[in-house]
């Protein structure tokens, strides 16, 4: 299945965080047959509202997006893996089509230039 998994990292300032977290994930990816397709670092921006996350309150994010093919299982330990992460402060994952080849076919290529 093709997902598309979108994360906001706190911001601290330091980009190795972001890529710490990002590079794990793919690890985990690969290491359970996975295919990363597409990786995007989209920045630093206000959340829509402050968020308290592990006893912290944020105003501001370092938001990132990925795209992967892998299985339903793996998609969960990803999941769960960044649930755990006290950096992270939301993470959102989507499933992007029904995983038939017919529809998978339509969506082209992942456009990140937007």
């Amino acid at each position: 299945m093709l997902y598309e998994l979108i994360g906001i990292v706190r911001p601290s300032g330091n980009l190795g965080e972001v890529k710490e977290i990002v590079l794990t994930a793919g690890q985990l990816i690969l290491q359970q047959n996975g295919v990363i397709r597409g990786l995007s670092n989209w920045g630093v921006f206000s959340l829509p509202k402050a968020v308290s996350v592990h006893q912290m309150r944020h105003q501001k994010g370092h938001y990132f997006a990925m795209r992967f093919d892998a299985s339903v299982g793996t998609q969960e330990a990803v999941r769960n893996m960044l649930r755990l992460d006290p950096r992270m402060i939301r993470h959102a994952s989507v499933k992007l089509g029904d995983g038939k080849l017919g529809t998978m076919s339509r969506f082209g290529g992942v456009d990140w230039s937007r």
